[in-house]
């Protein structure tokens, strides 16, 4: 039997397939679009079963090829550019691809695991999976939506497992292709190593100079909850992948610089020192994101609890740091 992960060769895919590994599970078909080959990289360490291009496994699978051969589909692939105006490649990318898999799945009963996004909630305060706390401000995030609107309206007809989590704002190792939509712990990482200081939007949103706050998850977490349904397949539902606990970006450049600083055996700084020191340098917000910007998101939790999960989140000061030690560590290879 073989587990699917699409996007597989992506930040979350990668990491989906480096711990089914760590369980012992190599009959994994690796599915992506290598169009941009960087992304290759991230499966260098891993260990598969086969290579199946993104448009070639949809073909094959809704024709019928694995028949039975499927242990669980994990569905990571997506376009995540929460900036891209093309809707037309937006909706049959994110939406009407993940529509075609479901499909398969729920006549075959395969466990569907999916990525939803917590950009679904846009411009709302409240961030229970719920519809009238939905309100997504950019296409990327109208794409997830629908999705989770068409597993809700189809619901009743599944007998297999169907899981949608709405990851939050996830950061970790194997993100490096991702570039400008890579997480901020990776970019406050690389601007305080090249230059000495990071970069932070001015204040926006009733949110004073990098202030905004937002629920920052570990991929570690994202990537054990994951397994958690997995490991129970008579749980199912759409549920928040967030810390429940949001945090601001000054938190986020906190603990990167001082896990540098202490790399080099350097005393850690407070915020207010780092500021005096200029380290922490606030650039203007951007004219393009007014509007379309989340300045506040936190997940609840609440839904997720209720399934039986109890473990704990990393916190920014736990996770970030074990990220930018992981980093160092690669940098000095």
């Amino acid at each position: 039997m073989y587990y699917v992960v699409t996007g597989a060769a992506g930040f979350i895919g990668s990491n989906l397939v480096k711990a089914l590994n760590q369980r012992g599970i190599t009959e994994i078909i690796a599915v992506d679009n290598l169009s941009h080959g960087d992304k290759f990289v991230n499966l260098v360490d891993c260990e598969i079963a086969d290579y199946v291009d993104q448009a070639e496994f949809l073909a094959s699978f809704t024709g019928g090829a694995y028949g039975g051969g499927i242990a669980a589909l994990l569905h990571q692939g997506a376009c995540s550019d929460t900036t891209e105006t093309d809707g037309r490649y937006m909706m049959g990318n994110n939406y009407r691809y993940s529509c075609s898999l479901l499909e398969r799945c729920a006549a075959e009963k395969v466990p569907f695991l999916y990525a939803s996004s917590a950009a679904i909630y846009g411009s709302d305060t409240a961030f229970r999976e719920r519809r009238d706390c939905e309100r997504p401000l950019n296409v990327y995030g109208y794409s997830k939506f629908l999705f989770d609107q068409w597993v809700r309206r189809r619901w009743k007809e599944f007998s297999g497992q169907v899981v949608g989590l709405r990851y939050f704002n996830v950061y970790g190792e194997r993100e490096q292709h991702k570039g400008r939509m890579a997480s901020v712990a990776f970019h406050f990482f690389n601007q305080y190593r090249d230059s000495g200081s990071v970069q932070l939007f001015e204040g926006s949103g009733g949110y004073g100079d990098g202030e905004q706050r937002r629920d920052f998850v570990s991929v570690e977490d994202a990537v054990r909850l994951n397994l958690f349904f997995l490991d129970h397949p008579e749980k199912a539902g759409i549920f928040n992948c967030g810390t429940g606990a949001a945090q601001s970006f000054n938190e986020v450049a906190v603990a990167v610089v001082n896990t540098c600083r202490g790399a080099r055996r350097e005393a850690a700084l407070t915020l207010p020192e780092i500021q005096r020191q200029g380290v922490i340098r606030y650039i203007p917000f951007p004219g393009e994101l007014k509007g379309k910007y989340q300045s506040y998101t936190q997940a609840d939790l609440s839904a997720l609890r209720e399934t039986g999960y109890r473990e704990p989140f990393l916190s920014v000061e736990e996770g970030v740091a074990r990220y930018c030690a992981a980093m160092l560590r690669h940098s000095e290879k």
